[in-house]
């Protein structure tokens, strides 16, 4: 058996024999990042019908930016916050039935965006149009490693089965799209599987938010439904946990009554903090008799848990109550209207953390928390 399974099992067993809770959590207000304030009353970034874009995918000029901008990643590059955000054409209604594009915007202040004219991920004809034409390319992650190289995790989406891949860069306009994250793991037992969300484990290098390394691997939590965790050795292949059944390992669930009812979907990166790792993800409301009547059925509300950093399958804790809920007009109105502050993208900027959410599946909103 190879080295690294033996670590996985290590970390599945860990996480088998500990409780999924600790016996005496500590307060919200000694982990949690509760104070997240809103930068703007208004979206910080929203469709643009004016911009074309000549697609390989449909061989035309398409107004890849007309309908809706949602789900971004964040990062930092130079002196500039950068956001990338998942953009809907016009060519279908309905959630899921455009093409999605990935497009780059720059800001000095974290409201104030520039874009790019023309998005820097998207379907075309190459390696990977098998499993991105025609839905194309959606909600990225994104990290950077010590070394410069941004990881994007995103979606691939044919319509048929989405699944978790990675693109790197450099410089966050050219990307190298690597396929499918979990196309080789377990001689391919995963490589159809429906799958998304990645949070890759990051922390704080001086004035930089970089991925971290854990025991030689690097770590990221990953999933819609419930959350699993998956390791890799070079950020680009990667390894779901499995529990003693040899089925997916599940470290944190949705909880009957709670604003998580019915998902528990990653957000951003995590990150490593002194009271352990820090996953910020979305918990969707659900809309039967497992509900938070507090909230809207089928909301989206930002949740905070906390696991163990020398065991990162523990949970320790988890908030009751989300930390982010949709409370302006444009976070409760277009595709989605039952609400949703979408989070995915945080950035390390100036000593700050800037918070980037998806307003119901059409716009982008900003807040930010003061260190």
């Amino acid at each position: 058996m190879k080295k690294r399974h033996y670590f996985l099992f290590a970390l599945a067993g860990m996480a088998l024999a500990s409780c999924s809770k600790a016996d005496s959590a500590p307060a919200p207000e000694e982990w949690a990042w509760l104070n997240f304030e809103r930068l703007s009353d208004a979206p910080v970034l929203q469709p643009d019908s004016n911009a074309l874009f000549n697609c390989p995918m449909r061989g035309e000029a398409v107004k890849w930016m007309e309908s809706d901008i949602f789900n971004p990643a964040a990062t930092v590059r130079n002196d500039s916050i950068i956001v990338l955000y998942r953009s809907e054409d016009n060519s279908a209604q309905g959630i899921g039935r455009r093409t999605s594009r990935i497009g780059y915007a720059a800001s000095a202040d974290g409201v104030n965006f520039h874009y790019d004219a023309t998005p820097v991920l998207y379907p075309g004809n190459d390696s990977e149009s098998e499993h991105e034409v025609p839905g194309g390319c959606e909600d990225p992650r994104v990290a950077m490693t010590a070394d410069g190289t941004y990881v994007m995790m995103y979606t691939q989406w044919n319509r048929q089965v989405p699944r978790l891949a990675v693109a790197t860069s450099k410089d966050l306009r050219t990307w190298t799209k690597h396929g499918p994250v979990f196309a080789k793991a377990y001689d391919g037992r995963f490589a159809d599987l429906a799958s998304k969300s990645a949070s890759i484990i990051t922390k704080i290098d001086g004035d930089r938010q970089v991925i971290a390394e854990i025991d030689g691997k690097y770590m990221m939590y990953w999933g819609e439904e419930f959350v699993n965790v998956a390791t890799s050795d070079d950020l680009i292949d990667w390894t779901p946990l499995l529990d003693e059944n040899g089925n997916l390992l599940k470290v944190m669930t949705p909880r009957d009554g709670k604003f998580d009812s019915s998902l528990t979907e990653c957000g951003p990166p995590a990150i490593i903090t002194d009271k352990g790792i820090l996953l910020l993800y979305n918990g969707k409301n659900a809309d039967d008799d497992r509900r938070d009547p507090a909230y809207t059925a089928k909301t989206y509300c930002g949740g905070q848990a906390l696991f163990d950093a020398k065991n990162p399958t523990k949970l320790i804790t988890r908030l009751d109550k989300p930390f982010f809920v949709p409370e302006r007009d444009f976070e409760k109105s277009g595709q989605y209207p039952e609400g949703t502050v979408f989070i995915e993208g945080l950035a390390f900027y100036k000593g700050d953390w800037y918070l980037y959410y998806g307003c119901a599946d059409s716009l982008v909103g900003a807040a930010k928390k003061t260190n």
